[in-house]
């Protein structure tokens, strides 16, 4: 097993050292490794098998679904009046576009379900409408990239429905609900560190709606504010599953930007299609090689070993937690969120059994963990996304970041410490005991 390990890790750092695609990387890691035990042509065989097979879930239809519905969100004029609603609610305060920015980032990624498509959408605009009032570009990309990372949370989001599948088959219902609460305080805690930081560097509040204005702002939101209210009240009421809630986000955003905003005509609807393909293409592709490579760790008995070697550490589930929690922050400065819970979620779940630890708890608190990581180099795609359209350097980025980056790791402490904080919507709307 010693050696199995030692080819797996020494081969995927390699891999990913020389920029392999990750998905590739972990594919070929997980041949490479299985040729040490079995022959060349039943490692192929199996590898193959265990990617269609870990794609074979109907759960996951849902996926492609919610990422048609974001493009068609993202273009379809919702970003913008997400904005508008935002700023008539904070925008008045010190330090308003980045109260702004965070509040649409925290409602766009929770509707479109996407960390990228958030910062895409809402840093397109917010950034050089702060950087024209007089905000420290920096700031504002570091705004922009964090707060996008709260849609990871706030249902209905695609990173929850895998985390189910690579759990076993904790509720999506139940996972979207355990979200809320942490997701909000994510955000709220990044509102505060940007009151606090405007009123260090005396950045001007926004704009002052009057009363008609803010009503005509929030009159034109509504329409979007109410996917959230459909495509969740729809599952948690039992109405729909989540993958047939994908399916009437679709229908719905599709009425909305073609024919209530009209801000998308049918011309613009095959280049929509296409780059959902192709980003459901390179989700799958992933979900299936970190398939295979879950097998392959369950084949080899890791989980188990992994847990007695824990269990030996320590007793304490707290401090369990906290040394899970830093391995994780390591793990998402260097890996993409999916290819993280499909793999490390199998590993990690014996120990949360023997700790007595919900996997609703778990769940939550991993998410949280590997949202950081989305906005962490070297790997963070989110990062990369904000600092291109913020035009500006990673390095450039990092010292505006430090306190959004605590205040996020203050909020995975409480999410870890108190499981109450994610699982208490769960237990009052009936879904877990």
């Amino acid at each position: 097993m010693d050696l199995t390990i030692a080819i797996l890790l020494v081969s995927f750092v390699v891999l990913l050292a020389i920029n392999t695609p990750i998905a590739i990387a972990i594919a070929v890691a997980t041949v490479l490794t299985m040729l040490a035990t079995i022959p060349a042509d039943a490692a192929l065989t199996t590898v193959a098998q265990r990617i269609a097979s870990g794609l074979d879930s109907f759960a996951l239809l849902a996926i492609p679904f919610f990422i048609l519905s974001g493009y068609l969100m993202g273009q379809g004029g919702i970003a913008r009046r997400l904005i508008n609603f935002a700023m008539v609610l904070v925008g008045r305060f010190s330090g308003g576009l980045a109260l702004v920015n965070v509040i649409a980032c925290a409602l766009f990624g929770s509707i479109s379900g996407s960390a990228v498509a958030a910062t895409s959408a809402i840093g397109g605009f917010m950034i050089p409408a702060m950087n024209k009032e007089g905000y420290d570009k920096n700031f504002n990309t570091a705004v922009t990239v964090t707060a996008s990372t709260t849609g990871m949370l706030i249902p209905p989001s695609n990173i929850l429905i895998i985390y189910s599948l690579a759990s076993g088959g904790v509720s999506i219902a139940a996972l979207f609900m355990a979200g809320y609460i942490p997701g909000l305080l994510v955000a709220l805690s990044l509102m505060i560190v940007c009151g606090i930081y405007a009123k260090k560097h005396n950045f001007p509040a926004g704009l002052k709606y009057s009363f008609a204005e803010g009503v005509h702002h929030l009159v034109a939101a509504i329409p979007s504010l109410l996917l959230i209210v459909i495509v969740i009240g729809g599952i948690i009421g039992g109405y729909f599953t989540p993958t047939e809630a994908g399916a009437i986000a679709v229908i719905y955003a599709l009425v909305l930007s073609l024919g209530v905003y009209r801000e998308i005509a049918l011309k613009d609807l095959p280049n929509i299609l296409l780059k959902s393909v192709q980003t459901t293409a390179i989700v799958m592709l992933l979900i299936g090689a970190s398939a295979s490579m879950s097998w392959m760790l369950s084949y080899e008995f890791i989980p188990q070993t992994f847990t007695e070697l824990v269990l030996t550490l320590s007793d304490n589930p707290i401090m369990i937690l906290i040394l899970i929690n830093i391995m994780l922050l390591v793990v998402g400065t260097f890996m993409d969120m999916t290819p993280a819970v499909l793999i490390f979620t199998p590993i990690l779940m014996p120990v949360m059994a023997a700790m007595d630890i919900s996997p609703l708890h778990f769940g939550i608190m991993m998410i949280l963990n590997l949202s950081i990581g989305l906005c962490t180099p070297p790997v963070g795609s989110v990062l990369f996304v904000g600092c291109s359209i913020g035009k500006t350097s990673i390095g450039a980025v990092v010292k505006p970041l430090l306190p959004l980056y605590a205040a996020m790791f203050i909020c995975l402490l409480l999410v870890t410490l108190f499981p109450q904080i994610s699982e208490t919507l769960p237990r009052m709307m009936g879904l877990i005991e």
